[in-house]
């Protein structure tokens, strides 16, 4: 298990999670840009790997980088079937999953580091309500590279350690940050050429300004 961030430290770097990476050029380049996390789609999605690829992907990433398993609205004996399969050290529940899947995750692994994505709304989601470790607060349609309203002043961030996503790209990832000050930030859709194609400049872009914003 990699080491996370202290979220009680305010001099914490900032964590970094790019997220629905589908070749070895896609990891490569996040691991060397510096990401703290890697994120590989299980749901339905432009984006989704099967096992083998999964697999075959997490064994070229180091172990103090987090693999994270994307999962949507799927069976709990399926998702641990899959984490299995494919040594992943996280799982990401991004669909309605109710409390009972948080508990028949961690009582099946209590290793695995469980992120709960969710979206933001009044009052905002507390940390640790279904028995994560992890909160991401993410846009209505996540993965569809739209933002969310986190510029509203009126937003109150949850207790840390929670990650910021929906929506973030290069240019706007400082903005982001500093009206939010998350732990943490998520990308997918604003490192892509196109939709499901990963943009190598792009990351090393958006690693490189989140990295001098947070």
């Amino acid at each position: 298990m990699p080491r996370l961030p202290n979220p009680l430290d305010p001099l914490h770097p900032l964590f970094i999670k790019i997220c629905g990476l589908r070749t070895e050029q896609d990891v490569d380049t996040a691991i060397e840009a510096g990401a703290d996390a890697v994120g590989f789609v299980f749901a339905p999605s432009p984006r989704q790997v099967d096992a083998d690829t999964a697999a075959r992907l997490a064994r070229r990433v180091p172990p103090h980088v987090l693999t994270v398993g994307v999962f949507r609205d799927q069976p709990v004996a399926d998702v641990r079937a899959l984490a299995d399969a494919t040594g992943i050290r996280a799982i990401q529940l991004h669909g309605h999953e109710g409390p009972s899947h948080y508990t028949e995750l961690r009582q099946y692994d209590e290793d695995r580091t469980l992120i709960r994505a969710t979206t933001y709304g009044n009052p905002p989601p507390t940390l640790g309500e279904m028995g994560e470790d992890i909160l991401l607060l993410d846009a209505p349609t996540p993965g569809a590279g739209l933002p969310w309203a986190w510029t509203d002043p009126s937003f109150q961030p949850p207790k840390a350690p929670w990650l910021l996503a929906g929506g973030l790209t290069p240019t706007n990832i400082t903005a982001a940050l500093q009206a939010t000050h998350p732990w943490g930030a998520d990308v997918s859709s604003g490192v892509e050429s196109t939709r499901g194609i990963k943009d190598p400049a792009l990351i090393r872009a958006f690693i490189r300004e989140a990295r001098a914003a947070g």
